[in-house]
């Protein structure tokens, strides 16, 4: 596998990108901010578990794994296939890398459009920034939803404190809508759970336990964040999404461009050791 790598004088990043141009570990102060299941890495079969899984064209999965465009079903896989293809490096720089996907004859079976999605991680000091370009080369409107599934490390989720910006979540299993205060009950097999009245363009998580403060931030394009956890893992999940589950099918939140056009987005990651 080839694993390309940034650096500053305070963080390293290594890239995955034949696994989905994923992220796989990101070092600030000698510390490991991500999570990451090496045998999972090791099968090529698998989504990968741990770093920065990149979700496109979905967020989530689709009712039935199904949606129909122009009268025809296609079936689309949970997150969609971005994670689980080769993307290919277009600049590497030390501390900035760029990474394309295009649609090919294995997206348009699934997904008719032909498009370009370009990301570029950038390093700096202490912050992780993740620009990202969506180009819609078809010559019909393109919907789809895109966002992230990181991993990060945990060791004692008791010691987690969370500031996100919304006072309300939709509980995945029960579809129930439950006020938020700022704690989770981890006793709990799984959470999944999510965020969609965001008040804010930003997040924090507090591990008391690493004395570690990682801010998320993310632009407008963003209506919605997941929080997920399994018992017994060493990991908990907060991702960005443009839309919620489903959203190929309901329309929420969905993004359209328009042929020839384009989406310029960012997210970005800082870690904060106290």
């Amino acid at each position: 596998m080839n694993k390309l790598h940034l650096e500053t004088n305070h963080s390293q990043l290594e890239v995955l990108p034949e696994r989905g141009g994923i992220v796989l570990s990101w070092r600030v102060q000698d510390q490991e901010i991500f999570y990451l299941d090496k045998e999972r890495l090791a099968n090529p079969e698998l989504s990968v578990r741990g770093g920065i899984p990149i979700l496109f064209p979905i967020c989530g999965n689709l009712a039935d794994n199904t949606y129909t465009h122009n009268g025809k079903q296609y079936t689309l896989k949970q997150h969609g296939f971005a994670r689980d293809l080769p993307w290919d490096v277009v600049n590497q720089e030390n501390t900035s890398l760029t990474v394309v996907l295009n649609s090919n004859d294995q997206t348009q079976a699934v997904y008719p459009f032909d498009f370009k999605v370009a990301f570029t991680y950038q390093l700096q000091d202490n912050t992780l920034e993740i620009r990202q370009h969506y180009t819609n080369l078809s010559s019909e409107p393109m919907p789809f939803s895109a966002g992230f599934h990181p991993y990060f490390s945990v060791l004692d989720k008791t010691q987690l404190e969370f500031e996100i910006p919304s006072g309300e979540y939709q509980d995945k299993p029960t579809q129930a809508i439950h006020p938020f205060n700022g704690n989770f009950d981890f006793n709990q097999d799984e959470i999944d759970v999510t965020f969609k009245q965001l008040n804010a363009t930003s997040a924090t998580v507090t591990d008391n336990s690493r004395r570690l403060k990682l801010t998320l931030d993310y632009d407008e394009t963003f209506s919605t964040l997941v929080f997920w956890t399994v018992k017994g893992k060493e990991f908990y999940c907060l991702e960005p999404w443009s839309a919620g589950r489903n959203a190929l099918n309901t329309g929420e939140n969905l993004t359209v461009l328009q042929p020839g056009s384009d989406l310029l987005t960012t997210i970005r990651l800082s870690a904060n050791f106290f």
